[in-house]
């Protein structure tokens, strides 16, 4: 979610070679001298004071910080200044080593071994050492709704203290993308904390991050102090990897799910951060001096049906559902402003060239009301209700969710529509007798085979030839083949109404003007931020 944010929360994503449009407020660091005159810009820089505390105001409580276990994209944002992974990814989505130093490959694709860096300490003092990493990736591999798919059978082993290594049961060349992708990231951890993890998740959440957790009030905020024995990488800071300073000593992170305090909070300088900004509040924070705006690529609102229980379970149903779909008006309703939103039936961002796809626009926003009554008719829908699931935390997906309701209604659909708060959202989604249809905004992905469109535990979908499909697309020799598999199963997708992509977003963070460090990637990127008092 956001994103994704679904990742973000839904959930991204994830993901690619694709241009990431961001503004950043960074100001360099000016070294001054006991020379510098007291006037010169030296001196001035030095003279400045900056907050202890810098305060980001996000629209939902996390339903949890145990990385693997979760898509969500405000647990993922906070959980990124605690815990690192083997590899993550760069400004340009590609990944670069953060607790690895290096890898190798074996001849057969079968094997990867992994050099792990040196003196690398957990927020309890402990140092890092492949048995860590070895628990902390297995756990990843059966975890993960993703690694259980694409990386079935592999395991991770220690080889000595510094080297842990990766044996696939099929070869995967996208292993170094997928163990860098931040949707249900595999965080490495103590080896004890992994150990006394329960099926509800980690107990402790000790990583090896920027940031150590000091106090998660529930439904208030969430604590982060400085990691002061950090070890980080020395080279350039670019997306989520290069240099990390935990440049403000003390992060809170404030649950903030109503759009107006959110927006007042930053006009006022109550927030350094605010996250989510709505639409309609675009071009009041646009104008106000005090305030910087920072747009980059966000994701695709995408609307998942069940395919298990209920109405839909009919493919005719869900034929149309995607008929009736008008998405043109439910995109303006959920974002408000047309240069905030394209529409495109690709689930893959459509700037990417590997695997940007038009296949299915037959289904996609037919606006076909004649078409749809029609096809219902056919399924024998006799008025059995139909359930929509949404969530006011994230209002693009509460205002799409009430457009739908009346596009449905206007061809003959009984359609209720049941909201809770965003946790909630997320552990309803699973229980499939109460719902019949969701939307999310759902990250971009690296790669199709970790769409959540095609992830079993995401919306239930259980399908052998989707499974297949993914399959097909992983064994390709040559990216064109894959791209062909790729095209294919997209049309699968919407032929038979697993899911539709409703249109993509760009994700709008706002912050004080004065604010120095910031980053917009996928997720704001905090670690090297600070704000002047």
């Amino acid at each position: 979610m956001r994103k994704a944010r679904v990742g973000s929360i839904l959930s991204a994503v994830l993901l690619l070679a694709f241009t990431v449009a961001c503004s950043n407020n960074t100001s360099s660091n000016v070294n001054s001298s006991s020379a510098a005159p007291s006037n010169s810009p030296a001196a001035s820089e030095a003279a400045k004071e900056y907050k202890d505390e810098l305060k980001v105001a996000i629209t939902a409580q996390p339903p949890t910080l145990d990385p693997p276990t979760t898509v969500s994209g405000a647990a993922l944002e906070v959980a990124f200044n605690l815990f690192e992974q083997l590899y993550t990814l760069d400004a340009n989505y590609e990944p670069q080593p953060v607790l690895a130093e290096s890898y190798t490959k074996s001849e057969d694709g079968l094997t990867y071994t992994f050099k792990l860096r040196q003196g690398v300490k957990f927020h309890n003092g402990k140092e890092l050492t492949s048995d860590d990493v070895v628990a902390s990736m297995n756990r990843w591999l059966v975890t993960s709704s993703k690694a259980k798919v694409l990386l079935a059978d592999a395991k991770f082993s220690t080889v000595d203290s510094t080297t842990a290594e990766l044996k696939l049961a099929t070869v995967n060349p996208y292993v170094i993308i997928l163990i860098a992708s931040q949707s249900q990231f595999p965080a490495i951890m103590p080896k004890e904390v992994v150990e006394a993890a329960t099926a509800d998740g980690i107990t402790e959440y000790i990583g090896t991050g920027p940031y150590k957790l000091q106090e998660w009030k529930k439904d208030q905020y969430i604590h982060l102090v400085r990691n002061d024995d950090y070890v980080g990488v020395d080279s350039e800071p670019s997306g989520f990897s290069g240099h990390k300073d935990a440049a403000t000593p003390s992060i809170y992170y404030y649950f903030v799910s109503d759009n107006a305090t959110r927006v007042a909070g930053v006009k006022t300088g109550e927030y350094d951060i605010a996250e989510s900004i709505p639409n309609e509040s675009y071009d009041e924070l646009a104008s106000d001096s005090n305030v910087a705006l920072h747009s980059n690529t966000g994701g695709a609102l995408t609307a998942f049906l069940n395919t298990n229980e209920g109405p839909l379970k009919n493919v005719k149903v869900r034929q149309a559902i995607l008929q009736a779909l008008n998405d043109d008006e439910i995109m303006l309703a959920s974002f408000a402003k047309p240069d905030l939103y394209t529409l495109s039936p690709s689930f893959m961002n459509p700037s990417q060239t590997q695997w940007a796809s038009t296949s299915g626009a037959e289904y996609y926003n037919q606006q076909n009301q004649d078409k749809a009554k029609e096809l219902l008719k056919e399924a024998g829908y006799n008025g059995e209700q139909i359930t929509l699931l949404t969530t006011p935390d994230y209002s693009e997906m509460y205002n799409a969710t009430l457009v739908i309701q009346e596009q449905l209604r206007q061809i003959g659909f009984n359609v209720e529509v049941v909201s809770y708060d965003f946790p909630t959202f997320l552990s309803t989604k699973d229980d499939h007798s109460k719902w019949d249809l969701f939307v999310a905004s759902t990250g971009y992905q690296l790669t199709p085979q970790q769409l959540l469109a095609v992830t079993p535990g995401w919306a239930g979908l259980n399908n052998d030839t989707v499974k297949q499909s993914v399959a097909a697309i992983s064994s390709q020799t040559s990216p064109e083949e894959a791209k062909k598999e790729w095209d294919k199963l997209q049309s699968y997708l919407y032929e038979q109404g697993f899911a539709t992509v409703l249109g993509q977003y760009k994700s709008v963070v706002a912050t004080a003007a004065s604010i120095e460090g910031f980053q917009g990637f996928i997720l704001p990127v905090v670690w090297n931020t600070k704000a002047p008092k």
